[in-house]
This record gives C-alpha cells, structure tokens and sequence, in this order.
C-alpha cells in the first residue's frame, strides 16, 4: 500500500495533503465513470423520454387549447351573424307589422266614417219623415184646436164648424 510519504517520491515535489494516492485516485476515476456510464445510460435518458413527454402534452394542451379557441371564435362570429340577421328580422317584420297595423286602422277609421255618414244620413232622412210627419198631424191638430179657440173666445162656431 502507497502512503503520502511514498507519493511524495512518485512526484519530485512535496504537495503535502494534496499528495494523491495512485489507488485511490484510479478507483475514484473508476467509480466516477461507473456512475457517469449510469446516469448518461439509464437516467437521463428516461428523463429526457419524461421531459419530452411532458413537454409533448404541454404543447398538445396549448395546441388543442388554441384550436379550440379559434373553434369558439368560430362559432360566436356565426352566431353573434345570425343574431344579426334575426335582429334585422324582427326590425324588418315589426315595421311590416306596423305598416299593416297602420292600414288597418286606416281601413277601420274609413269605414267607420263611411258607417257614421250612413247613420248620419238615415237618422236625418227619419228625423226629417217624422218632422213632416208630426207637422202635417199637428197642422191638421191646429186647425181644429184654432177653430175650437177662437169658437170658445168668440163664444160662437168660426169657420168649417158654422155650417
């Protein structure tokens, strides 16, 4: 077995501590490549497969986040269309409904003067026949009253009664 002091005559100068020991200084390299052979072949691998994966699901999430929001987007551009178009709709069939309501009311009023006028005209033609009526009934009434008055103030038959 090597000792410092044997090191020391390997090496011309005196390091002191820092003298290394030729065994322990191979089986250190041994050890260190052993360990460097492990990880470069079995872990680091397997976590560059999970980082890899990891990533893959990430940028797929990303990915089909984006597609689905350019999906929505879609979909609320066709619908907020089409609430347009049924907006316009409705506008279109309100001034429609307001058109015809305006007609009708229109042809209501026309006929309502139309009847009114002939209810005007008969009320007049009847209030008219029973004018004449009553005065043709109460001139024949006055006549007699007439002669029956001035028969009464008179004191003696006037007119068609004296025969």
């Amino acid at each position: 077995m090597t000792t410092l002091a044997s090191n020391s005559t390997i090496f011309n100068m005196d390091l002191g501590p820092l003298n290394p020991v030729w065994a322990e200084l191979i089986l250190g390299f041994a050890v260190f490549f052993l360990t460097f052979f492990f990880l470069a072949k079995v872990i680091l691998p397997k976590i560059k497969r999970t980082i890899e994966e990891r990533e893959d699901a990430t940028e797929g999430a990303t990915g089909r986040a984006d597609d689905l929001r350019a999906e929505a987007a879609e979909i609320r551009a066709q619908y907020e269309a089409e609430l347009a178009e049924a907006r316009h709709d409705a506008a279109r069939i309100r001034s429609k409904a307001v058109e015809e309501g305006s007609t009708a009311i229109a042809a209501a009023r026309a006929e309502g003067q139309a009847e009114r006028d002939a209810i005007l005209v008969a009320g007049t033609a009847k209030i008219t026949a029973e004018r004449e009526a009553a005065e043709r009934e109460l001139n024949a009434d006055v006549d007699a009253w007439a002669r029956a008055l001035a028969s009464r103030i008179v004191g003696e038959p006037v007119g068609a009664d004296r025969a």
